[in-house]
């Protein structure tokens, strides 16, 4: 197979798929799901330029970053299973401003929504990889943990791919796009992070809302005095 030139993407990814071909792609992805810094919205187009210049089958190339997606993301899945509930919300106790009220709000949460939030969140970058924790450790049912995570990731996997495949040697402008969009992510995350800790450091002990309507509240009216007993009664 001819080899990729090393201008056009990391070096590590290029040396993967000059080296295995498309399931070099997939071992990319894979790793990706394990460590989210990788850039998937770097591997994938590039994995679907590579697929246009010859170099491998498109629908090898579909097949294999999807099967990455779904191996990293039963592997953070066993994570968070070996972990568990109660080494979970041990961890949660111990971190600053987080109470174990908000592990508990958070496990419900997820209870009601956990299926779309593990198919919606394979395309939101950082969160697709992390995810896949809080399933295994609310233990969602394998089958259904295993078929969202395929049918999000090959959504996500499907459309940058081909758009690398489309635009050929300038696969690099939809890395543009996706990092933008990235960026937005991480703020939106931050900001909420931001808002968290600032209303849990303002919030006094006890709640101040408590204490100012006990301040408030006006004393009880007295009771009226009974009328004098009555000799004829």
């Amino acid at each position: 197979m001819t080899a990729i030139a090393a201008d056009t993407g990391p070096q590590w990814v290029n040396d993967l798929m000059d080296a295995l071909g498309a399931p070099g792609a997939g071992l990319a992805i894979a790793l990706e799901n394990l460590f989210p810094p990788l850039p998937s919205e770097v591997i994938l187009p590039l994995a679907g330029f590579a697929a246009s210049s010859g170099r491998m089958s498109l629908l090898a190339v579909l097949l294999w970053t999807t099967a990455g997606s779904v191996i990293g993301a039963l592997a953070l899945y066993g994570i968070g299973a070996l972990l568990g509930r109660d080494r979970t919300v041990a961890i949660a106790a111990r971190l600053p401003l987080v109470k174990v009220a908000d592990i508990e709000k958070t496990e419900a949460w997820f209870l009601r929504h956990g299926t779309k939030a593990v198919f919606f969140g394979r395309m939101v970058p950082i969160f697709r990889s992390l995810i896949s924790v809080p399933a295994g450790v609310e233990r969602m049912r394998l089958p259904v943990f295993l078929g969202l995570t395929t049918l999000g990731s090959a959504i996500w996997n499907t459309v940058f791919v081909l758009a690398g495949y489309a635009l050929g040697a300038n696969w690099h402008e939809v890395t543009a796009v996706v990092s933008t969009y990235s960026k937005v992510v991480l703020a939106l995350a931050a900001l909420a992070v931001a808002v968290f800790a600032g209303a849990r450091l303002l919030t006094p002990p006890g709640g101040a809302g408590n204490r100012a309507t006990s301040h408030n509240t006006p004393a009880p009216a007295p009771a009226p005095a009974k009328p004098p007993h009555s000799p004829s009664s």
